[in-house]
């Protein structure tokens, strides 16, 4: 039974995460660059970061517990596990380096209204939110797919 519950926790969290940043990424960023200027897009932005990165955090709690849980059930972890495991933690890692430098560099230009250095901030955000994407999608692959392949 626990592990039912840890699974699902675990895909929700992934959901949570990666469903957030595919939105963002593929529909969020668009509509706002075509419709707002930067002085109402970039104020926009630090406030949808504020609100999904509170989850993001969230779902990496919920990511450890329960990855490192069903992790530890294995006496000797399958090929896909471990790389499900390693994408994770550089997901992670990536996501703290986009939370504590151009994150906090895009509010603190915000609040400036520097306009120029809040789209870099936002520009590196969405590049480093892209890696992350793309090691989303890859890991979900390996969880849905590695078992028969790896």
């Amino acid at each position: 039974m626990f592990m039912s519950v840890s699974l699902t926790l675990h895909v929700i969290a992934v959901i949570i995460w990666v469903g957030g940043m595919f939105f963002a990424h593929m529909a969020l960023r668009p509509a706002s660059v075509e419709i707002l200027e930067p002085a109402q897009r970039l104020p926009l932005w630090a406030a949808v970061f504020k609100g999904f990165f509170f989850w993001v955090w969230f779902s990496i709690i919920i990511l450890l517990v329960t990855g490192l849980w069903m992790f530890s059930l294995y006496p000797e972890p399958p090929l896909f596990i471990h790389l499900m495991t390693g994408i994770g933690v550089v997901m992670m890692l990536i996501f703290g380096h986009i939370y504590f430098a151009p994150y906090r560099r895009l509010k603190k230009a915000v609040a400036i209204e520097s306009w120029k250095e809040a789209g870099e901030a936002l520009a590196e955000i969405r590049t480093r939110v892209g890696i992350n994407l793309v090691l989303g999608l890859i890991t979900t692959l390996i969880a849905i797919a590695g078992k028969f392949f790896l």
